[in-house]
């Protein structure tokens, strides 16, 4: 299992990069392509960073055939290159400018130049599932013959099915002595499909990323061709599927990349249930309508409340809550959560305590109230925000900047509930409810804590006012 592609509009810090790639590690990822050496000091840097890291996974700069580049990449004392060549003759004559014969000499001049000081050398053909066949069979011997340890063929365009795939990797699994791998972009959406062909076919490696993340559709899905070898093809794959969901969610929140909410396994919905025929049978045997228990990704089952929901929706939501109830308890619940979603809306954690609370008669007291909040921003002005809130009954201020008022303020609350726990904000979203420069508008977020999850609403004409609202509304619930 191999993870790192290059995907446009994201740029993380040395200490991001550090940060997933120690995830992946832990993971099992069994190399990481952390860069290209080339790109700019800073790169350089963050590919440093990791390697000084002493991770177990095999750490690879990305290079083109060129000498400047593998120098670079030694400078970074990493562990492996992925030595890039065009092999389609559109590469070839229109990006490189060559023709067929530069490139193997270029290939093979690089390849022993970078054996020569002791780099693990992994060659890929670029454009490979538009390239002549017999040229790149010829190409990978005189790598082989070079010194390569490894081939690629990389699908730079998403154009393979997984029927050729399945023909290509069975002819180069016999034809090539060193292991070799699948490198897939998902223009078509066949790359985790064309991946398992080829890994079915005899492909001893697959580039993937996390969450699919990569240039214009993106790369394979690791999350999903790990699960489906896993569960679909009983192969064990040495990666710790529990960390997979905490990987994606760190993944998306450092490139600020969201992830469909259907995204199989990983997306929001994966393990998220509202028909009521469908809680009923979960009650009964999860597996009824989940193909694996969502902790086996390190998750947690999710019921959703609205107008589809039914009784066992709303018993095991309230169960959730540490709340029992009797039938009539049961019936009232139910009509004011239909009632909610006959309206458009779902009903939040926050909502369903609320609409329990007064059934029950009961009164939960707020561990955290907010007293006042103040914002300072403007275009020539950090934005800057400060909160007094009581916690426990007791008073805190705390003040902090942000990339605009919100960010600002919900940094500043969580700051201030710091004492408590340590509160992270998941999701944040905004839709407006009704028209003009004055609209209601409505801000639901997802806060997590120690693994719990809630999710919790605000609706004003402020949309600052709301999402203190919704944040701080939040919290109470993880706290109770």
């Amino acid at each position: 299992m191999r993870d790192g592609e290059q995907t446009p509009g994201v740029a993380l810090t040395c200490e991001e990069k550090l940060w997933i790639a120690r995830k992946l590690d832990e993971m099992g990822v069994h190399i990481i392509e952390a860069g290209s050496a080339i790109t700019s000091e800073g790169e350089r840097n963050a590919i440093r960073g990791i390697t000084a890291e002493g991770l177990d996974s095999e750490i690879c700069s990305y290079c083109r055939i060129m000498k400047q580049d593998v120098d670079y990449a030694l400078e970074c004392d990493v562990d492996s290159i992925h030595l890039v060549a065009p092999v389609s003759d559109l590469h070839i004559n229109v990006k490189l400018k060559k023709d067929r014969q530069a490139v193997r000499e270029m290939s093979t001049s690089v390849i022993e130049y970078a054996k020569d000081h002791g780099l693990i050398v992994e060659f890929s053909g670029e454009d490979a599932s538009r390239a002549d066949f017999d040229f790149l069979k010829s190409l990978y011997q005189e790598g082989i013959d070079a010194g390569a340890d490894r081939l690629c063929y990389c699908d730079t365009v998403g154009m393979l099915v997984p029927e050729k795939t399945e023909n290509i990797f069975s002819e180069l699994s016999r034809a090539c002595n060193v292991p070799v791998s699948i490198h897939c972009h998902d223009d078509f959406g066949l790359s985790v499909a064309n991946t398992i062909a080829a890994l079915k076919a005899g492909a001893g490696e697959a580039h993937m990323t996390i969450n699919g993340i990569g240039e214009r559709a993106g790369n394979t899905s690791l999350e999903e061709v790990v699960m489906i070898l896993e569960w679909l093809y009983d192969h064990r794959t040495g990666i710790k599927s529990e960390e997979i969901y905490k990987t994606s969610r760190l993944v998306s929140r450092l490139t600020g990349i969201p992830v469909a909410i259907n995204k199989s396994l990983v997306g929001g919905n994966a393990f998220t249930h509202e028909a009521g025929i469908h809680v009923h049978g979960l009650l009964a045997d999860t597996s009824t309508y989940e193909p694996l228990k969502p902790e086996v990704l390190g998750r947690e089952r999710k019921i959703v409340l609205g107008k589809h929901a039914g009784k066992s929706s709303v018993t095991l939501a309230l169960k959730e809550l540490g709340l029992e109830v009797d039938d009539s308890q049961l019936n009232e619940i139910l009509s004011r959560v239909k009632e909610i979603g006959d309206h458009g809306k779902h009903v939040t954690d926050s909502d369903l305590q609320t609409i329990a609370d007064t059934v029950l008669n009961i009164y939960r007291e707020s561990r955290v109230k907010l007293k006042d909040f103040t914002i300072v921003s403007g275009n020539q002005v950090m934005p800057t925000a400060s909160v007094r809130i009581t916690v426990d009954g007791e008073e805190v201020v705390e003040a902090d900047i942000g990339d605009g008022p919100v960010d600002a303020v919900v940094k500043g609350i969580r700051k201030a509930v710091s004492g408590i726990g340590d509160v992270q904000l998941e999701e944040y979203h905004v839709d407006a409810i009704t028209g003009g420069t004055d609209a209601l508008v409505e801000v639901r977020v997802k806060l997590s804590k120690d693994g719990k999850m809630v999710s919790s609403r605000g609706a004003r004409t402020d949309i600052i006012t709301a999402s203190v609202e919704a944040v701080i509304n939040a919290i109470n619930q993880l706290m109770n």
